[in-house]
């Protein structure tokens, strides 16, 4: 794939937009069925169709169950399939309706919350009512998030769906926060570009033929994946409303570079993965109402829909873009990629001006975070490699909560910078002189990216550590095996400007487990260090206790609540690993191993992932 930028570009007529109701009946009560409603969000749609097409770009319709019992909305998708190439599809949003709260006796109107009876009786009667409208069964289909089980029901019973919208970055307890506390849908932790979910859960990629879940699934958007990951998401993408939420615009001149300097971004990651790269426009009408969204007029709602468009139509005509319907862009999909083969993105800030970059990697054993801006250090890691059955809805243990645990989660388990005693989750190493200690958090750097055969490899400009008498220049290579499970991370001692010094290294790791920031029950993890008759061993009771090996060349912690088994290890002899339990008030376990690093030397440690059953 030389430089293949894919666009996805999906409208949905939802006859009753999210937020919408609100707005166009103000001052009367509810009525989800009001005929202002439903002309206006028909109207818009229509626009929305109009503005790709007269860009030249194909889309994928995806018909809401509301919009099924509209016959404008119907022949509106047959006329724009014949004319244009669309892809009429299925999406599970847009379910409330009149007939559907008569029938289901709610109001809830997220797929994956319902209990899987329901999930099931609902999912028969939306795909029933489309091949009623339309004589076929879509092909592809989507929510804001779909869990492992309901995926696996309709592969099963619709065989013919695809592609799927499966989940939406980073849409956690960040955003929960900066919605009042009232945005109950909880995904964190899953990828940011398309891939092949696995059987047993939605956000973990599948390893080979026998977990592919059958489905390609793509992001609900495309999103900043600094910006998003340090705040809230729901103001960082290239839904061009979500701009103008962030306030990200020129208020007196109305333009946005920052959206095409989105979209761009997201055209580089070409440069990280074999050539390819991807994005989506998703956008539903509940953004474009009349009467304005947030504190933009409609407007400039208008334009900035338009211009989006625009600049995806001028990069399509410069041969730049390629626009393919859900459908179709799940066969090109498995066409060009391997199970094994990762998403990788050195991603670096386009919205503050710092000089901040961040390094996200994606496999089906795990999805990791490289911050530069604190020397390397590793700030999110999630065990895919455990495949948990995580079920979601009324009647599990996760009614709301859809996110995949993280052993390191620096904005929840407040990283290396903490507010007080204590540790928060990193992995890192610390430089020691004597007395002196410099985490390498604190040194700011900046890295290249390169592919090594199998391996993807992270290399960090040099930084310079300064103690009270000696000086020293350290490198660090972030290197992700393909297929392997594991990180490796080499440091060389590039520079000491006292030859006799004694310097050593601390390679550590700290990190927990759980979905959002407050504290799990720790007392099931078992920690141990060096093996044989030499090995200690910890059973996790916050004692605060350690223990060491010299000549160990592994540490080990065994976390049962999410089935992982993480190591730490070296190929260095005259290494000292150590474990940590940690205590109530900070309630995280370390592993870790020391080694004497004279200039010219390079020590190698290894943070291996493993399914612990």
């Amino acid at each position: 794939m030389e430089n293949t930028f894919v666009v996805n570009v999906i409208h949905r007529p939802e006859m009753v937009p999210e937020y919408a109701e609100k707005v166009t009946g103000q001052g009367k009560a509810e009525d989800i069925g009001r005929k202002a409603l439903l002309t206006e969000s028909l109207d818009i749609f229509k626009f929305q169709q109009k503005t790709a097409h007269d860009n030249g770009l194909k889309c994928t319709i995806q018909m809401t169950y509301a919009s099924l019992f509209n016959e404008e909305a119907v022949q509106l998708a047959k006329d724009d399939h014949e004319k244009y190439g669309d892809e009429i599809a299925l999406t599970l949003l847009g379910l409330p309706c009149k007939e559907f709260r008569e029938k289901y006796k709610t109001k809830d109107f997220c797929i994956w919350m319902f209990s899987m009876e329901d999930k099931k009786n609902i999912v028969d009667d939306v795909f029933g009512k489309f091949y009623e409208c339309f004589g076929f069964y879509p092909e592809s289909t989507g929510s804001y998030y779909m869990d492992a089980e309901l995926t696996n029901y309709i592969k099963e019973k619709y065989p013919s769906i695809k592609c799927a919208v499966a989940t939406c970055w980073e849409e956690g307890p960040k955003a929960y926060h900066t919605t009042n506390n009232s945005w109950y849908t909880l995904f964190d932790g899953g990828p940011w570009n398309p891939w092949i979910p696995s059987k047993q859960n939605t956000h973990a990629p599948a390893a080979n033929e026998a977990e592919d879940s059958g489905i390609v699934a793509i992001p609900h958007l495309s999103r900043d994946l600094l910006a998003c990951y340090d705040g809230n998401g729901s103001n960082f993408g290239t839904h061009p409303q979500n701009v103008l939420r962030g306030m990200i615009y020129d208020t007196k001149t109305w333009e946005y570079p920052y959206l095409y300097n989105l979209i761009d971004q997201y055209r580089h990651l070409a440069k990280y993965n074999n050539g390819y790269s991807y994005n989506m426009m998703f956008v539903g009408p509940g953004w474009l109402n009349k009467m304005g969204r947030w504190e933009q007029p409609y407007e400039l709602l208008k334009k900035s829909y338009e211009d989006g468009m625009r600049y995806y139509g001028e990069l399509k005509k410069e041969g730049k873009l390629i626009d393919l319907t859900m459908a179709e862009f799940a066969d090109f999909y498995r066409a060009n990629k391997t199970y094994t083969e990762p998403e990788c993105a050195l991603w670096k800030d386009i919205l503050y001006g710092s000089n901040k970059q961040l390094f996200w990697y994606v496999d089906p054993f795990m999805r990791a975070c490289v911050n530069m801006d604190q020397g390397g250090a590793i700030v999110d890691l999630r065990p895919y490699v455990a495949k948990l059955k995580w079920e979601v809805g009324i009647g599990t243990p996760h009614v709301q909560d859809a996110s995949y645990p993280f052993l390191i989660q620096e904005k929840y388990r407040a990283g290396y910078f903490t507010h007080y005693a204590g540790e928060g989750t990193v992995r890192s190493a610390k430089i020691c002189c004597g007395a002196e200690e410099v985490d390498l958090c604190l040194c700011r750097t900046h890295a290249t990216f390169s592919q090594e055969g199998k391996n993807r490899v992270l290399t960090l400009d040099p930084v310079d550590i300064e103690f009270a008498e000696v000086s020293v220049k350290l490198q660090t290579k972030v290197i992700f095996p393909e297929g392997e499970s594991r990180i490796q991370i080499s440091r060389e001692i590039l520079e000491v400007s006292d030859p006799a010094a004694e310097i050593s290294i601390n390679e550590y790791m700290v990190a927990c487990y759980g979905t959002t920031e407050y504290p799990e029950d720790m007392t099931s993890i078992k920690l141990s260090v060096g093996d044989g008759a030499d090995a200690k061993k910890i059973e996790y009771a916050y004692k605060c206790r350690e223990a060491a090996v010299e000549g160990a060349k592994v540490a080990e912690a065994i976390i049962p609540p999410v089935q992982t088994k993480v190591t730490l290890t070296t190929d260095a002899d005259d290494a000292t690993s150590y474990v940590k339990e940690g205590y109530a008030f900070s309630p995280m376990f370390t592993l870790g191993m020391t080694k004497k690093i004279r200039k010219g030397e390079v020590i190698n440690t290894w943070l291996n992932l493993e399914k612990a059953n």
